[in-house]
């Protein structure tokens, strides 16, 4: 009875993630994408549109790949692991262009160096996202490790969703932190959490990534805009331009 209970749990818990992902994505983009897309005021590149689509799939990729398990469709879920390697490089290939868009369009607004910053942050998410996918990847034959490094890699490319949450917060205080690290790292504590009500203990995976993610996060929001970060931002831009 409780093997059973536990089996429930594992499979409820990534289950879970992918809803909350997916709930993210549409609540953090639907004032800024999804309601202006389908009144036709929402102008923006070709690669705007191809990294959302991309980054949607993957996150629903995680809810799909956990419902493959729950019923034991383990030869589907190898097949959509290969097509999600395509949808990884696909969303790491288009964060940058996405981020010259941005940076240009804040360039364009005045605001000078500062709008060049967000390219050190753009880019440490492409190499994290990448590496836990890689690992992933590397690990995909001990599913223990390998579903915690895909879901860490989510939890990562989910930031840009849960940061537009502060579009329904105006008047929140530093949005950087608390909506930067406190709610988009909220979902690495739900799995703490979760790991150690499930197997006495948090993975060595979860526990050590989860926090390589959140003291990354931190020094962003202190390093944001500083000399040094406005350096590495600037090699970066000029590289790509």
């Amino acid at each position: 009875m409780y093997t059973t209970r536990r089996k429930t749990r594992k499979n409820s818990f990534y289950l879970l993630m992918g809803i909350l992902g997916l709930i993210a994505v549409f609540l953090g983009f639907l004032t800024t994408y999804i309601v202006p897309s389908v009144k036709g005021s929402f102008k923006a590149p070709l690669v705007i549109h191809i990294h959302g689509a991309l980054a949607l799939g993957w996150i629903s990729l995680l809810f799909i790949q956990a419902m493959t398990i729950k019923f034991n469709r383990f030869p589907l879920h190898k097949t959509l692991g290969v097509c999600g390697a395509f949808i990884a490089l696909g969303i790491i290939g288009t964060m940058l262009p996405v981020g010259l868009v941005q940076v240009e369009r804040e360039l364009s607004l005045g605001l000078g160096a500062t709008a060049i910053s967000s390219l050190v942050g753009l880019s440490a998410t492409a190499l994290i996202f990448g590496g836990f996918v890689i690992l992933g990847f590397v690990y995909r034959r001990k599913p223990a490790f390998h579903k915690r490094f895909m879901l860490l890699a989510t939890i990562v490319l989910l930031w840009p969703a849960w940061f537009r949450f502060r579009h329904y917060f105006p008047s929140v205080p530093r949005p950087d932190i608390w909506f930067g690290v406190v709610l988009a790292d909220s979902l690495i504590i739900l799995a703490w959490i979760a790991d150690k009500e499930t197997y006495g203990k948090i993975h060595p995976a979860l526990l050590y990534g989860g926090l390589f993610i959140i003291l990354e996060n931190t020094l962003e929001v202190l390093m944001f805009d500083s000399s040094p970060w406005r350096t590495v931002s600037q090699a970066i831009y000029h590289a790509i331009i």
